[in-house]
């Protein structure tokens, strides 16, 4: 089964954090993914640019609407996600408690949905 880890932070500890500890998350990142990848579960994953960096975009009456940022104002801001194949949610749920943000922010994971039992 695959599962999305999507990570969640609060961007702004990033906005004083210092070279050493950007290092030193971006290592903690790429030792995460040589496990995963190690064990066959990796199949993907990004980092995302902070909140400032995005656009919504909303159509309504078939006008297309564009708001700068995210969808909503939260404490916490989407940064990335990991695309990882697991035999279930217990083995998912085991690997998305070694991403780092699981110790100060959170991973949601959630099924990724399987099209082969719909018809269409």
């Amino acid at each position: 089964m695959k599962f999305l880890a999507i990570i969640y932070n609060d961007e702004s500890i990033y906005a004083d954090a210092t070279q050493e500890q950007i290092a030193a998350s971006f290592e903690a990142h790429g030792a995460f993914a040589g496990a995963a990848g190690e064990a066959g579960v990796l199949l993907g994953g990004e980092g995302l640019e902070p909140t400032a960096a995005a656009t919504t975009v909303r159509v309504r009456d078939g006008e297309r609407m564009l708001t700068d940022g995210p969808y909503a104002e939260t404490k916490e801001q989407l940064g990335g996600y990991y695309l990882l194949e697991c035999k279930d949610l217990d083995e998912a749920l085991t690997w998305a408690a070694q991403i780092p943000e699981a110790k100060f922010g959170a991973v949601e994971v959630r099924p990724v949905m399987d099209y082969d039992g719909y018809e269409g």
